[in-house]
């Protein structure tokens, strides 16, 4: 059974930073593709950022210059880096991870609200 679980969400003023974890785990031998999404009231998940086993990232037009995804391999965690946040970052905030052979996880979510 593979669990992610993320920490890190809060309220946080606009402008200010945030620093999101994700760790899996379970019986991994490997992780490729890792991820978060979010999602707002009233609107479907969205793509945040995605990050390679390789450290290929993309990110969503609306996120680029301010977040940043990373991983660490040997911990099984990815990493999102949120600066200069705006009231329009609110959101629940998903971390995904595609295991080969075994499919695509998701966690539990973690909210962040961005206001003063």
């Amino acid at each position: 059974q593979v669990q992610l679980v993320e920490s890190g969400g809060g309220l946080v003023q606009p402008g200010g930073s945030l620093r999101l974890s994700c760790v899996a785990s379970g019986n991994i031998f490997s992780i490729n593709d890792m991820g978060w999404y979010c999602q707002a009231p009233g609107k479907g998940r969205e793509l945040v950022a995605t990050i390679t086993s390789r450290y290929v990232t993309t990110y969503s037009d609306s996120v680029k210059g301010r977040f940043t995804i990373s991983r660490d391999n040997a911990k099984k965690t990815v990493y999102l880096q949120m600066d200069s946040l705006k009231p329009e970052d609110t959101a629940v905030y998903y971390c995904t991870a595609q295991v080969p052979g075994r499919g695509r996880y998701w966690g539990q979510g973690t909210q962040v609200i961005v206001s003063s």
